[in-house]
């Protein structure tokens, strides 16, 4: 992987997923470090609670350790709102994957790994979509 990283929610969902077949791909990407945002935090907390069926505790220490991975998470802004709005047009890409997109581009970053997005896909000329689980 060349550039820095943004993960998806997907992304922390099989990291925590030890008996999955992606867990070994989600665990390493996450290990060698990249950005998230405000909302993969809060989509893994709604995630881990509704599905996964973690404690309100075991949801807190999971959120704490994405942080330190990833530290210093992007927060959902107006100008993050605004320009998922002109991804969601421009690029077709559903609303809330496009608030993934603007926060990856505002980030910095040249990949987005996510399992949601065409794989491959570049959006602005500068993020690549990558599904790391094909």
């Amino acid at each position: 992987m060349s550039g820095k990283a943004f993960f998806d929610t997907n992304v922390l969902v099989y990291a925590t997923a030890e008996h999955d077949a992606r867990w070994p791909m989600a665990t390493a990407l996450l290990a060698g470090g990249g950005a998230i945002s405000t909302q993969v935090l809060n989509e893994f907390a709604s995630v881990a609670r509704r599905k996964l069926k973690w404690s309100w505790p075991e949801i807190r220490d999971g959120l704490a350790g994405f942080q330190i991975l990833c530290p210093n998470p992007l927060p959902l802004t107006v100008a993050t709102h605004d320009a998922a709005l002109v991804i969601a047009e421009r690029d077709g890409v559903a609303f809330y994957d496009a608030l993934i997109v603007a926060s990856a581009l505002e980030a910095g970053c040249s990949t987005l790994f996510t399992e949601d997005m065409q794989d491959g896909r570049r959006i602005a000329g500068r993020l690549t979509i990558r599904n790391p689980f094909v």
